[in-house]
């Protein structure tokens, strides 16, 4: 066994890929009051619900992203965008990524932690299965890090993914870039580069 010292002010995560080749066979999405649906928004609407519902676990990348950036991705009709809501309150979001032949990705699937824990999460899985495997897919991919919902691993095998590969990942923490504010994710402990 080997350990690698990861330098003060980053973060490091173990990155796990998994796919599905075949559509898994009659899954419905269990009862649930939430409901997916399609939006159009702008860069600072998404930044707004990503920010929501994946500030508890460091998501960052799209907040990276200037506005021509995420407005082209936004924009572009392989990428499917939804907001998870109950009622008229915003619960969670799912993007899918068909921007590849005959694949989709889950490329963001989460709830907003009020709605985590409540068993929201196994239909919105399913909810992004369904979606998914539509049309002509032949292919359906995730990837979980270890900085991730603690459950979202198991929730993805449970599915019937497969995990395919695992990377190691150092980037510099959101929170001291000032991407996150520093209270985002209070399980993991915020180093600054001073050690402190």
């Amino acid at each position: 066994m080997s350990l690698s010292d990861v330098p003060a002010g980053q973060l490091a995560a173990v990155v796990t890929y998994l796919e599905m080749r075949r559509r898994p066979d009659g899954v419905a999405p269990p009862p649930s009051p939430l409901a997916l649906h399609a939006v159009k928004l702008t860069p600072a609407q998404y930044r707004d619900l990503f920010r929501a519902v994946g500030g508890p676990w460091l998501w960052f990348s799209r907040l990276v992203m200037d506005d021509s950036q995420l407005g082209a991705l936004l924009d572009d009709p392989a990428i499917e965008l939804f907001e998870v809501r109950e009622g008229e309150r915003r619960a969670g979001m799912l993007e899918l990524d068909r921007r590849v032949a005959q694949e989709c990705e889950l490329a963001f699937v989460g709830l907003l932690p009020a709605h985590a824990g409540q068993g929201h999460g196994r239909w919105l899985l399913a909810e992004a299965l369904a979606r998914a495997w539509a049309g002509d897919t032949q292919r359906v991919h995730v990837h979980t890090c270890s900085l991730d919902h603690p459950a979202a691993l198991s929730a993805y095998r449970r599915a019937g993914f497969t995990a395919v590969a695992r990377k190691v990942e150092t980037f510099l923490d959101p929170r001291l870039a000032g991407i996150l504010p520093p209270d985002a994710a209070p399980h993991i402990p915020l180093i600054g580069p001073d050690g402190n």
